[in-house]
This record gives structure tokens, C-alpha cells and sequence, in this order.
């Protein structure tokens, strides 16, 4: 099977399974065959998605890049070539996206089957409906050719997540967050919009190939700084970025299988994905990737603040995902897209493995708060032993995966000559060990509390994805080790990442060091009270618990544009419709004024003949 049908599997599967549930009400009503055919569908994907990895990883041993672009005419036909295109782009980029979409969605469909055991057959079936057709929009974007196709699958996926983050739409919360999430990424597609629309009336294609043929010789538009900016905008509200970052911590009203689908490797990294696609269109514009670059540092280090005083153990997973997509965006900006792609990857894997676990947890005492926890790692110490691998990975502590991509970072950071964001990111990374063992002390080993059912670790169709996602964040460090040749990047057709300078490892474990040790002395040991910390922080630290006022400052300018809106609205109803309702009265008067001249006997129609005759007359006697 070639390159170029093997996509084509790995689309197929899950969009048939989504077809067969969302066409057959009784199949979807009936809960477990629901799931059989949504997980039989992700599982072909995740082997035809396999395969493709494999024949492409097995091309660049030997030293052959493959990449494979098939499309076929879409829209009408403009001059000599149509207007857009639709197929697929084959190469390691959206080979690597897929694997890692495909194995992320697989573990949370087979952990959904144990965490959503207790829902309606009903609610069930639509569930994995669902997250089908997630699947399969996200798979779409990966493999677009161009960005025409690309918007539409980037528009699907957003429409599957309002679907999916509604899923108890029941919730007044659960409702809100996912109309949330719908508008603030809105705010950002619209500037995607634009600025595909603006780049095809410059360049006259969507496809990424010309446009990349372009870059390589120079002949780009000169408005393309402000193109690309525009569809920056669009990474801007899918990734999370600041100032569009408040949609995500309120997704957690979703399920937490959800959650880990949606923030670990798929729907948030689209934005990512999409900046390193279109790299060689933002390497021309230095300014717009610095732009990335400061915007990522700046967003690292604002959500590791929120996270440090979050109760909710989802929402400081939640910040958290906000502060690494700030990571993998400041690599990318700062001209290094390898480490941000090997920072996605890994982060994929620690993330839906804290997700998970963080679900096995609430599933066990039935609530969201690290506060009503503690001392759970004896009643649940599989589940403890597999979030501490995780924290470890993402506090970037070596060996595990997240300390090699968190370095080449840092170091394609400091080789860039961006010394601000390097600084975030350098601070960001002894908050992240801080807020991380923080949620471990006070959840697993801390003061056992009045936690409510009976807590023990999950069932095995729950605990096999946490155990191979521990597996993977410990193993998933060969491929950035530089001991072994930077296996991704170089797989990815990358330069060899930057090592950085000779301080910059130690410096960094250290600073990771320093916040375990932190966390430990303040919410394991107790010598320093959390409270007293925070008066040490004074109003920074009550400002970060209203979330900097953010969500208030977009609630205030929703109030304005509605208050707008009601202006706009009095004025068309009062001012336009009542000119209107006025001519109209008018002309309706005057019409039965002249109906009186209808009288119906001739005579009356001859006397006014002649009347108008003679005015005439006199007229132009007395104008001659």
C-alpha cells in the first residue's frame, strides 16, 4: 500500500465509524456496540497510521526524505488552474501528528469504556459519535495540502469540541464553557480567515507547496507580514495563546477523557502544528516569529502563575497545557520548529497520562478539589506512582521525556538571541515543578481529608492506558536524546537542535529542583503555611486568583457589545422602521386621497381631461 492510500485509511476509519453511529440512531442508542465501532475505527487508524511512520521513518535511515502530495480539483476552475485543491500532504510533520492523534485517541476511547461505564446507553453512543468525528477532523487538518482544506477541518474540529465540552449539556457550567470555547476560538479564526483569504489574492493558491516554492525563491508578496500575522490569530485562539486563553480552563466542565483528548495531543496543538506547517511562510517575516516567540514566553509564564493558585486538580492540568503550548510556541518563534514538534509529542504523552490518572482520581472520590483529597497514594498507589511519572515529566526532570524537549527549548531560545522570553520560560520552569508537586503532596501524600467514596485504584480497561502513557513519558525521551542523534528532529528533517550553553542544563534541573523542594516544604512538610505564602505575594496573588481579571474584562466588553447591540437594535426598530412605517403611512393616505378621483363616469374623466389640457396650455403660453 503506498504512501498516499495509507491517509487515506487513516481518514476513512474513523469518518466511517462516524457515519455508521451518526446514521444509525439504534446502533448509537445502543451504548457498548456504539463504542465497539468507534474504538474498531480509531484502532484501524492508529495501525494504517503506524504503518506510514514506519515506511517514512525507515526512508530517512536510509537517507531518503519522502514527502507525497496527492490532490484532485475542488472549486471551480479560475484561468489555467482550479481554484483550490483538495488530497493530502505526506511527510515526517503530519506522519509524526497523526501517529500521535491517533495513539492519544485510541487510549482515551478504551479508558472512556471504564470511566463512562455509569451513563445512558444513549449518552454513551453519542459520546463516541463524538469523538469520531473529532478524530476525524483533527486527522483532516494533519494531512491538508493546502489551507483552504485545512480551515475547513480547523473549523470541524472547533465544532467537535463545542460538542464534546457541551457533552453534559445539562450543566448550566458545562453549556456555558462550551459556548465559550466556540466564540474566543472564533475571535481567532477570524483572522485565520483573512489571512488565507488576503495571502490567495496575493499569491493566487492555497497550496502549500507553491507558496513554499515561493518562499525559496524569494517571491512572496510584500504584504505577507501581515498575513501571516492574521493567521497567527487563528493558532492564537486554538492554542491558547494569550490574550485568547480563557476559553480553556472552563472546557473542564467536559468529561475528563475529554479533557485529555482535547488538551494533550490533539484539538490545542492544532494552532501549534499549524505555525510549523506554514514555517517556511513565517521564517520570511523575522518579526511576525519574534512576535510567536514573546507571545508563547509571555503566555508560559502568565498561566504557570494561575495554575499555582488553582483548588480544582483539572484546572491546574488545564493552566498547565496554556504554559507548555506558550513552550512549544516560543521554540517554534524563536526559529527552532523541531523542538516545539518534540515538545508537542512528548507533551502529548505526559499530559493525557496527568488527565487520565487526575480522572482515575475523581472517578474514585467524586470530586474536583486537591483540597477534600489527600494521603490517597495508599489507597491508590498505582494511580499516585503513574501522576508522579507524569509530573516528573512536564516539571522536566531527567531522564524522563519532558526534560530533553523542555532543553531544546531552551536552548534554540538562547541560540535565537532572544534573551526576554528566555527568561520566562527559565522562571516558568521552576513554577511548573512548584504548582505540579504541589497538586502530588496535597493530593497523594498529603493530610488524609474527608474525600468522598471509597478510593482505589481503576479497573484495567482504565489503568492499561495509564501504564503505557507512563511507559511512553519515560521512553518518549530517545527521541530528542542528543546522545542518540535527536532522533525527531532529525526525522523531521531538522537541523540538529541547538545544545545550548554548557550552564544551561544544570541551571535548569536546578531550578526544577528548587521547586520540588519548595512544594515539598510548603505542602509537605508544612514549615512554610500556603496561606502566609500567598499574604507574601500580597495582591499578586489575589489578582491571580480572579484570573488577573481577564474573564471580567471580556465579560465587561460582552456587557458593552450587547448594551450595542440593544442601541443598534432601538434605533433600527424606533428610527428606520419608523421612517419607513411613516412613508409607507403617507403613501397609503394619499392613495385614498387620489382613490376619490376614481369615480366611474366618464363624463367626470372627460371634465378632467380637459382641465389638465388647458393648464398645460396655459403653462406654455406663459412660459413662451
Amino acid at each position: 500500500m503506498s504512501e498516499s492510500e495509507l491517509p487515506l485509511i487513516i481518514l476513512g476509519a474513523p469518518l466511517l465509524a462516524a457515519l455508521l453511529l451518526g446514521c444509525c440512531p439504534p446502533l448509537r442508542r445502543a451504548g457498548g456496540p456504539a463504542a465497539a465501532v468507534s474504538l474498531a475505527g480509531i484502532l484501524v487508524a492508529l495501525a494504517a497510521a503506524g504503518g506510514l511512520l514506519a515506511r517514512l521513518w525507515h526512508a530517512s535511515v536510509t537517507g531518503i526524505t519522502l514527502r507525497v502530495v496527492e490532490t484532485v480539483p475542488w472549486l471551480a476552475q479560475v484561468g489555467p488552474t482550479p481554484l483550490a485543491r483538495v488530497g493530502v500532504y505526506v511527510d515526517a510533520l503530519s506522519a509524526t501528528m497523526a501517529g500521535l492523534v491517533t495513539l492519544v485517541a485510541s487510549l482515551v476511547q478504551l479508558y472512556s469504556l471504564g470511566y463512562l461505564a455509569d451513563e445512558p446507553r444513549s449518552a454513551l453512543g453519542r459520546y463516541y459519535f463524538y469523538q469520531s468525528l473529532f478524530a476525524f477532523s483533527m486527522l483532516g487538518l494533519v494531512f491538508a495540502p493546502n489551507f483552504l482544506q485545512l480551515f475547513v477541518f480547523w473549523e470541524l474540529v472547533g465544532l467537535c469540541s463545542y460538542l464534546l465540552i457541551g457533552f453534559y449539556y445539562h450543566r448550566p457550567a458545562a453549556a456555558r464553557a462550551a459556548v465559550k470555547a466556540f466564540w474566543v476560538t472564533k475571535l481567532g479564526d477570524i483572522g485565520f480567515m483573512l489571512g488565507i483569504v488576503l495571502l490567495w489574492g496575493a499569491t493566487g493558491t492555497f497550496d502549500f507547496d507553491t507558496l513554499f516554492r515561493a518562499a525559496g525563491a524569494g517571491a512572496l508578496p510584500a504584504g505577507l507580514a501581515l498575513y501571516m500575522t492574521l493567521i497567527y490569530l487563528g493558532a492564537v485562539g486554538k492554542s491558547a495563546q494569550f490574550p485568547l486563553h480563557v476559553w480553556l480552563p472552563d472546557a473542564m466542565e467536559g468529561p475528563t477523557p475529554v479533557s485529555a483528548l482535547i488538551h494533550a495531543a490533539t484539538m490545542v496543538t492544532a494552532g501549534v502544528f499549524l505555525v510549523v506547517r506554514a514555517f517556511p511562510l513565517f521564517a520570511a517575516v523575522p518579526g511576525v516569529l519574534e512576535l510567536v516567540a514573546w507571545v508563547g514566553a509571555f503566555t508560559a509564564f502568565l498561566a504557570a502563575t494561575l495554575a499555582l493558585v488553582q483548588a480544582d486538580i483539572k484546572r491546574v492540568l488545564a493552566y498547565s497545557t496554556i504554559s507548555q503550548l506558550g513552550y512549544m510556541m516560543a521554540g517554534v518563534g524563536a526559529g527552532a520548529p523541531a523542538a516545539g514538534m518534540l515538545h508537542l509529542v512528548t507533551h502529548g504523552f505526559f499530559k493525557a497520562l496527568l488527565f487520565l490518572a487526575a480522572g482515575a482520581v475523581i472517578h474514585a472520590v467524586h470530586t474536583n478539589d486537591m483540597w477534600a483529597m489527600g494521603r490517597l497514594g495508599r489507597a491508590m498507589p498505582k494511580t499516585a506512582l503513574v501522576f508522579v511519572v507524569g509530573t516528573l515529566a512536564l516539571s522536566g526532570v531527567p531522564p524522563f521525556s519532558g526534560f530533553v524537549s523542555k532543553e531544546a527549548i531552551l536552548a534554540g531560545v538562547w541560540e535565537g538571541g532572544l534573551r526576554g522570553p528566555f527568561v520566562l520560560l527559565a522562571v516558568t520552569v521552576f513554577l511548573t515543578a512548584l504548582y505540579m508537586f504541589r497538586a502530588v503532596f496535597v493530593t497523594f501524600f498529603g493530610a488524609a481529608r474527608a474525600a468522598g467514596g471509597h478510593p482505589a485504584d481503576p479497573p484495567a480497561v482504565m489503568m492499561g492506558p495509564l501504564w503505557l502513557l507512563a511507559f511512553l513519558s519515560i521512553a518518549g525521551a530517545v527521541l530528542g536524546s542528543p546522545a542518540l542523534g535527536q532522533t525527531l528532529p532529525r526525522f523531521l528533517g531538522a537541523a540538529p537542535a541547538e545544545h545550548g550553553p554548557a550552564w544551561l542544563t544544570p541551571f535548569s534541573v536546578a531550578l526544577a529542583i528548587a521547586g520540588v523542594g519548595l512544594a515539598w516544604l510548603v505542602y509537605q512538610r508544612g514549615a512554610l503555611a500556603p496561606a502566609r505564602l500567598a499574604r507574601a505575594f500580597g495582591p499578586l496573588a489575589g489578582a491571580a486568583a480572579r484570573g488577573y481579571g481577564l474573564d471580567a474584562l471580556y465579560g465587561a466588553g460582552y456587557g458593552g457589545l450587547l448594551a450595542f447591540a440593544r442601541a443598534v437594535g432601538w434605533v433600527d426598530r424606533y428610527v428606520v422602521d419608523g421612517l419607513v412605517n411613516v412613508a409607507s403611512a403617507g403613501t397609503a393616505r394619499a392613495g385614498a386621497a387620489l382613490r376619490l378621483l376614481q369615480t366611474g363616469r366618464a363624463q367626470d374623466y372627460l371634465y378632467g381631461i380637459t382641465a389638465g389640457v388647458l393648464f398645460i396650455v396655459v403653462l406654455w403660453r406663459l412660459w413662451a
